[in-house]
């Protein structure tokens, strides 16, 4: 087991220590987000470093592995949806934007299992895939971090910090939505010859 795959493996564990801090019931805020929220983001930001660290460190010393290629992808759907569906259970988060990130996965993961069948021809990432990514995982931390549901900055009330995050997190959200569409729709198109 290299160090790359380890770190996959600490992303993985990560996720259940993030879901089971709500129901410690922590008491308090700092600057008026609560601890529980902020205790969730660290864990999530410290996942999601390992994401980018397990990857380089895979390429630099070429330990590329069949376990790492299954369970990179695998621990990073896994973070983002736990994250997304915490959101949606605490209202910060409107439900559709996870259903679409769910659907987008199932179709891509059935897309690579095709895929694989019909002689391992693998589509490389996207610009779009690339920016899924990004815009996911800063929506999320911005979500974490923001008091106010998804969109509450069109309705009025807000002003200084509570605003710019609000707006923060709400067009990065809007942008990864966006994302997750072409994104999905760029395996499809560029694997039409597999469903023919």
């Amino acid at each position: 087991m290299n160090l790359a795959n380890k770190l996959t493996i600490f992303r993985i564990i990560l996720v259940p220590i993030m879901v089971i801090i709500p129901f410690f019931n922590i008491q308090g805020n700092f600057y008026g987000i609560p601890y529980e929220f902020l205790i969730m983001n660290f864990i999530f930001i410290i996942a999601s470093i390992t994401d980018k660290l397990d990857g380089y460190i895979a390429r630099s010393r070429n330990q590329i592995t069949t376990f790492g290629k299954f369970a990179d992808p695998l621990a990073d759907k896994i973070l983002v949806l736990a994250a997304m569906i915490i959101l949606v259970e605490k209202a910060k988060l409107p439900a559709f934007i996870p259903i679409i990130v769910l659907a987008r996965e199932f179709i891509v993961s059935g897309y690579r299992l095709i895929a694989v069948e019909k002689g391992g021809k693998v589509i490389a990432a996207s610009v779009w895939g690339k920016l899924k990514t990004v815009t996911q995982m800063l929506a999320i931390i911005v979500a974490f971090l923001d008091v106010n549901a998804f969109g509450a900055c069109f309705k009025g009330g807000l002003s200084g910090m509570p605003l710019i995050l609000n707006i923060t997190q709400t067009v990065l959200l809007i942008a990864c939505t966006i994302a997750t569409v072409f994104s999905g729709w760029d395996y499809l198109k560029n694997g039409k010859e597999l469903f023919k």
